[in-house]
């Protein structure tokens, strides 16, 4: 790998017109295959008061309904990268899409709280599957500059997905039932499926890394490590750090995640390989994803569940209030895209996070005299700005770094990094708020996000380099 300047200009020779349908294809089917998985993960915030008045639990029910499926997404979609390069991102997309869309059925007509959880377990295995499989298509099937705008478009598409799954969330859970904010999911699966077997028949290869192998033992440590960490992190605001369930918990938790990151140094062919983040803009980049990505998944749950439950707006009207930020991302992404493949992502990694750390501060104004119009809008147009410089210009620096064979592994890591960082913010609410999500907690909540945010701007101006790409890889059938 050498550090050469991005390329200006698009990428030589357009396609022929078979080959450009083809592509178009292949995006859409990266777009609404991830939609749903992003989609989950923000559209379940605003049905959580619902699902608590309906199944019983309080806050430990609605942290574990959101925890449960970013445990296993965050620790299998590593493996699920290997999977992908090993048995090809199609195969691996549909088989992904097929148990995200019956677990969907399952958590939609679930009768009590344990057996929603457990569904949400199992969504988060089918999840995993999703994402680094839709990115490694696009890395596969576009160069150059259509392929920086093609990952600006799939960036802006599913991220405004986890944006939007709030209003979403609060439209069906108001005027239908919270039930209908999972069911609705096998609308999209079922258009992704018919596009794959599109797809197939215009002769498109599915491609394969060769010589991939699948670390079980290591996708094992990696779930055991986060699931017990994660529990320790939940349940230590109710039962005392002292309690032998957490001391245990946390202990067995990180020795299962030493010995994951020790696996993964020795063995040939490693799910998350350490040789990566000799990447400079992949290392850096995605210590920016950890925190931007935390902030983003923190801000989403007290934004939704305090407007809903301390200023007592309806799920829908909760739901509408991101809207805007939304707007702005689908608007701007790949405009910011396509600027960050020309001018390179530095700038934008280091002014979208200020930016929205800036929107995240401007909600301390949120008081017990409540009006949406002055004290939450502003914050969130800046915020959504703020979300729109960074998030095409971040993806396409941290897959830029990495030859494009290894595309399915890399996105696996990115996403797993994001999905990792929004669990661990999820389960430190407790601690952050103090147990009850007050004004005082909400205003503690956006401060805490507000300082994410600024580390993850200072890390990507300190980290970051323009001309920190790897060498383009000769075009994949």
């Amino acid at each position: 790998m050498a550090d050469t300047p991005a390329p200006d200009a698009p990428a030589p020779d357009p396609a022929p017109p078979r080959a450009t349908a083809a592509q178009a294809t292949v995006l859409w089917i990266a777009i609404l295959g991830s939609f749903v998985a992003f989609l989950d993960g923000s559209i379940v915030t605003v049905a959580l008061p619902a699902i608590a008045d309906d199944l019983g639990g309080g806050i430990a029910l609605m942290q574990w309904v959101t925890d449960a499926y970013l445990i296993t997404l965050g620790a299998l979609i590593l493996v699920a990268g290997s999977l992908s390069d090993t048995f090809g991102r199609l195969r691996v997309l549909t088989v992904g899409l097929i148990g995200f869309g019956a677990m969907s059925l399952v958590i939609a007509l679930a009768p009590t709280g344990g057996v929603l959880i457990g569904a949400r377990f199992a969504q988060g295995v089918a999840g995993a599957l999703l994402v680094p499989s839709s990115l490694a298509l696009i890395m596969s099937a576009f160069r150059g500059a259509a392929q920086a705008k093609a990952i600006g478009t799939w960036t802006g598409a599913t991220t405004a997905a986890f944006v939007a799954g709030p209003l979403l969330g609060g439209v069906l859970t108001d005027y239908a039932s919270w039930r209908w904010a999972f069911g609705i999911n096998v609308v999209p699966i079922a258009v992704t499926l018919f596009l794959v077997a599109r797809l197939t028949t215009q002769g498109h290869q599915d491609v394969r890394r060769p010589g991939a192998t699948v670390d079980y033992l290591g996708a094992a440590l990696c779930a055991i490590g986060l699931g017990a960490a994660v529990y320790a992190l939940v349940e230590q605001p109710h039962l005392g750090w002292d309690h032998p369930a957490i001391v245990g918990s946390a202990i067995g938790g990180v020795a299962c995640l030493a010995a994951f990151l020790w696996r993964q140094s020795v063995i040939p062919d490693p799910m998350l390989p350490l040789s990566l983040f000799r990447a400079r803009n992949f290392a850096w980049g995605n210590l920016t994803t950890w925190f931007a990505y935390g902030a983003l998944a923190l801000n989403g749950f007290i934004v939704s569940v305090y407007l809903q439950q301390g200023a007592g707006l309806t799920a829908t009207a909760a739901g509408l209030a991101s809207l805007p930020a939304t707007v702005i991302l689908i608007l701007g992404s790949s405009r910011v895209g396509a600027w960050g493949g020309r001018y390179g992502p530095r700038l934008f990694m280091t002014v979208g996070p200020l930016t929205m750390g800036v929107g995240s501060f401007m909600l301390v104004a949120v008081s017990d005299d409540f009006d949406y119009w002055t004290q939450v809008l502003p914050g969130i147009v800046v915020f959504g700005v703020g979300l729109t410089l960074m998030v095409a210009p971040l993806t396409s620096a941290i897959l830029g770094a990495i030859e494009t064979a290894r595309s399915g592994i890399a996105s696996a890591v990115n996403n797993a990094v994001a999905r990792i960082a929004g669990l661990v913010a999820i389960a430190l609410i407790g601690t952050i708020v103090g147990g009850v999500l007050d004004l005082d907690g909400f205003r503690r909540a956006t401060i805490v996000t507000g300082i994410f945010m600024v580390v993850a701007g200072t890390i990507s101006w300190a980290g970051i380099r323009n001309d920190a790409v790897a060498r383009d890889d000769p075009p994949v059938a």
